[in-house]
Order: structure tokens, then C-alpha cells, then sequence
């Protein structure tokens, strides 16, 4: 294979903001852009770097020198029988472009290294997909009662029908129709279909007159909202 010049990329996605993704392109707007055309990402990817290289399969290279400094920065698994290993790395975008620099100066070519600038659509995009990653943590979060600093013995009452009560056993069970359960089956057991059983009981039991909810907004205040 002739030489042909190209670029190893480093591109970003607030699809998965844990990792990275670092190949070869011959022209990197349009593998961006072939990258983008499918509909497997809930983002767009963005570059956020390029190293231009004098021949194809660097990036080749440059995995290999990850692999070698930590091997589990790399996305492997196995699947049916085979391991597949990716071109996404856990590691930020600024790491990988520190490696990228120690490259360019070990080979006395820093010129050329581009670091792309910032889109605003790419700024709206990310803010967007982080107010969705805390929301969804904030929902699916492991509360115990103990983040509402409620104590063993307490008695709660559900909001909507305050037939339904229930006492606190430890940090995590209540005792319901004299069976003592985690949060997540004694909420199934009540006929609801959520499958995250504290939320469940944040949102719709109170303890002395408030709501769980409540409690949690006097405790952590905007945090909570």
C-alpha cells in the first residue's frame, strides 16, 4: 500500500461521554459525516482533535500505545464466540490529546496538531445531553432511607392512599402485611409496574405529615429538584 497522507482523529459523542473514539480517516469531515448518517447514536460525533500522519493504519499504532499503558481503556468484549475489540477508549478527550502532543514532539512535528474548535450546536447538544445523564441518575439513583433521614421503626403512608403504610425496617426494607422487602418488591407488590422501587417511594410516601419529597428539598435544597 502507498503512502497517503491522513489523520488520526480523536472524536467526541454525548452519547457516551465516558469515552472516546480515535481512528484514521483520509478526510475526517466526511468520515464524521458517514459516521453521523446512521441512526445508532442519540448525538452526533464531533471531532475534538486531529494528528496528520504521513501514512494509513497509524491510529493502529496509537492504540497499541494505549493498550500498552493501560489495556483496560479499551472497549473489548465478546460476542458470539469472538472478541471485538472497538476503537473507543475510556478516557477524556484532553488525555488522549496529551498523548497525541508527546507523539508530535517526539517525532518534532507539533504543527501538525489541530485542536478543533467548539460549535455552538455542539455546546447546545452537550449541555442537553448532560441535563439528561443527571436526570436520569437523579431517577434511578440508590436512595436508602437514610437519604432521608428517616430511622428504623418510622411509618410511612402512601400520598395517594393513606390505607397503604408501611415501617421502616433498616436503611433499605420496609415491613408491608408482615413481610419485610426491599423497596423495589414492595413497590411491585403494591401493583405498581416501575422497576426502581425508591424513586417509587420518594415520590409517593410521606413520614410524619411531608413527603418524601419535601423532606428531600428541605435537606438538600435545589439539589433535590
Amino acid at each position: 500500500m502507498e503512502n497517503a497522507k491522513g489523520y488520526i482523529y480523536i472524536l467526541t459523542n454525548p452519547s457516551f461521554p465516558d469515552y472516546v473514539k480515535i481512528g484514521y480517516a483520509d478526510d475526517v469531515e466526511r468520515r464524521v459525516q458517514q459516521l453521523n448518517n446512521t441512526e445508532c447514536t442519540p448525538y452526533a460525533f464531533h471531532v475534538y482533535a486531529t494528528y496528520e500522519v504521513d501514512s494509513r493504519l497509524m491510529d493502529i499504532k496509537f492504540h497499541t500505545i494505549i493498550d500498552k499503558l493501560n489495556p483496560s481503556l479499551r472497549s473489548i468484549e465478546q460476542y458470539n464466540g469472538r472478541i471485538r475489540k472497538r476503537e473507543f477508549f475510556e478516557i477524556t478527550a484532553e488525555d488522549a490529546f496529551s498523548v497525541f502532543e508527546a507523539m508530535a514532539e517526539i517525532h518534532g512535528c507539533k504543527d501538525r496538531l489541530k485542536l478543533w474548535a467548539t460549535t455552538a450546536d455542539e455546546i447546545i447538544e452537550e449541555e442537553m445531553a448532560e441535563t439528561i445523564s443527571s436526570e436520569r441518575k437523579a431517577r434511578h439513583s440508590n436512595y436508602t432511607f437514610d437519604h432521608w433521614n428517616i430511622p428504623a421503626g418510622a411509618e410511612l403512608v402512601h400520598i395517594e392512599n393513606p390505607d397503604i403504610r408501611c415501617v421502616v425496617i433498616d436503611t433499605r426494607r420496609v415491613e408491608y402485611e408482615g413481610k419485610i422487602l426491599y423497596m423495589t418488591p414492595f413497590v411491585k407488590m403494591l401493583g405498581t409496574k416501575t422497576c426502581h422501587g425508591p424513586g417509587y417511594v420518594g415520590e409517593h410516601f410521606s413520614y410524619n405529615g411531608k413527603s418524601l419529597k419535601e423532606i428531600e428539598q428541605e435537606l438538600y435544597g435545589k439539589q433535590a429538584e
